[in-house]
């Protein structure tokens, strides 16, 4: 079983592209809604809330987990798997979203710009590995405080979200008017997607993650072909929030059809 871990309702924009890819892949999907976003949380808080997210993935016979948050995946992903994984659960597998967009963006221009969570962009992660896989590649990052929280909300539609975005793209070209792509490096962004492609310059491509996880997920797989083989390929898929089943509604605008979540507790 795969396992499919976010702060809340963003992790779906990369769920959906894995199902696409993945088509007979069972997966099961925790979204820590009540506690979203962790964008703005302190460190050692982000790294507690993803922790007790993991296990309880493993505790459903997860053998493969994928950190679906940028905020998580940059705050918390290699201390877990350095520190939690060889003690107490060797075999299993915890992966992030950061390194596979890191690795496309090494090959998709000298200049290239970032619009992310405040947690993320502090984090620097995503500079950290550029630098290793391409360090000739220029990177601007924006922290976009509040869009997280908008989005959650369902208010991705209203002008508050549209002002929020123009002021995010105008502060990246004001900084670094020369770059050649952009990336939405948190999974609740793709919402907006065609906000922020109306508020960057014409040519610039907006990029988010969903295929390009989907993509490097199919790759790991056939690298590991024991890992593969120890997943469940029946086509079956949970999805779980610590919010509450009314969630269903507005997690199937993030997903693309409808979904219906059970609740739990961490």
């Amino acid at each position: 079983m795969l396992g499919v871990f976010d702060s809340g309702f963003g992790g779906l924009t990369v769920l959906r592209p894995i199902h696409e890819t993945l088509p007979e892949l069972s997966t099961i999907y925790l979204g820590d809604n009540a506690r979203a976003p962790y964008g703005v949380r302190p460190q050692e808080e982000i790294y507690r809330f993803t922790l007790e997210g993991v296990r309880f993935l493993f505790a459903q016979n997860c053998q493969l987990v994928i950190l679906a948050c940028n905020t998580a995946s940059a705050q918390a992903l290699r201390r877990i798997q350095q520190e939690i994984l060889p003690a107490e659960y060797p075999g299993r597998r915890l992966l992030g979203v950061i390194r596979p967009a890191a690795e496309y963006l090494a090959t998709h221009g000298s200049h290239v710009g970032i619009f992310a969570t405040p947690a993320t962009v502090e984090s620097n992660a995503y500079t950290h590995e550029l630098e290793k896989l391409n360090p000739n590649v220029e990177v601007t990052q924006v922290a976009c405080p509040g869009l997280t929280d908008l989005i959650e909300a369902g208010r991705q539609t209203g002008e508050n979200c549209n002002q929020l975005v123009k002021h995010f793209a105008d502060e990246l070209f004001l900084e670094s008017p020369k770059t050649e792509e952009v990336l939405l490096g948190c999974t609740h962004y793709p919402l907006v997607q065609t906000l922020f492609e109306k508020q960057v310059p014409r040519g610039v491509p907006v990029v988010s993650q969903g295929e390009i996880v989907a993509g490097a997920l199919k790759d790991y797989l056939e690298r590991h072909p024991t890992l593969k083989t120890q997943l469940d390929w029946s086509g079956q898929h949970q999805y779980f929030t610590t919010n509450g089943p009314d969630i269903s509604k507005l997690a199937s605008l993030f997903y693309g059809n409808e979904i219906q979540f059970q609740k739990t507790t961490l």
